[in-house]
């Protein structure tokens, strides 16, 4: 398969059953819907399953993917819709940090990550988007996580502008909040160590 090809190019061949072209989309795309789906989760074990998921559907639906249009859009939508529904159906909201910090220093197997200090204000971050209602941590991730712009994440989540806005609005609120919230209890714990 000509890796070279563009993405259109790519949905077209994968819709008259060229499974090659399968492989060379995800492996354009794996690590921006991986991405998406561990900011999303907070779960490294379920990104890398609904990473997997989001092909398979891309697989299975491919007849109903207009080539002409980016494909992005595209993968964020199931994305998002699978990290919602495994959202609902775990409730998980919080997870240890341990595995997403392997991750930002690029650790695969989790050694050099133990040797490495992660950033606090990452894990405050972390913590804060963990806390967000879904539908607003689902807005923020694709904006600030995979640059997308209001009207793009609207076009791919079918919701309206100013819904979008809202959401990216409180979230960043709710953020700065709970950001602000940690860092006094970082320096009321520091007030305790020099008394």
């Amino acid at each position: 398969m000509d890796v070279m090809k563009n993405d259109a190019e790519l949905v077209r061949s994968l819709q008259n059953g060229n499974r090659q072209a399968l492989g060379c989309l995800y492996d354009r795309h794996k690590q921006r819907v991986y991405q998406t789906a561990l900011t999303i989760t907070g779960d490294t074990e379920a990104a890398a399953d609904l990473l997997h998921d989001v092909f398979l559907r891309l697989y299975r639906y491919a007849r109903t993917v207009d080539p002409t249009r980016p494909i992005e859009p595209w993968l964020y939508r199931v994305t998002a819709n699978l990290c919602y529904t495994w959202l609902k159906g775990r409730r998980r909201w919080l997870r240890p940090l341990d595995d997403i910090a392997n991750w930002l220093t690029n650790d695969e197997d989790g050694s050099a990550g133990q040797e490495k200090m992660v950033d606090e204000e990452w894990q405050q971050l972390q913590k804060a988007l963990s806390a967000l209602p879904v539908a607003q941590r689902m807005v923020v991730v694709l904006y600030y996580l995979n640059d997308l712009s209001i009207e793009e994440i609207a076009s791919t989540l079918h919701t309206p502008v100013g819904t979008i806005k809202s959401r990216l609005h409180y979230g960043r609120e709710a953020l700065k909040k709970q950001m602000m919230a940690a860092q006094g209890e970082s320096l009321a714990g520091l007030g305790y160590e020099f008394t």
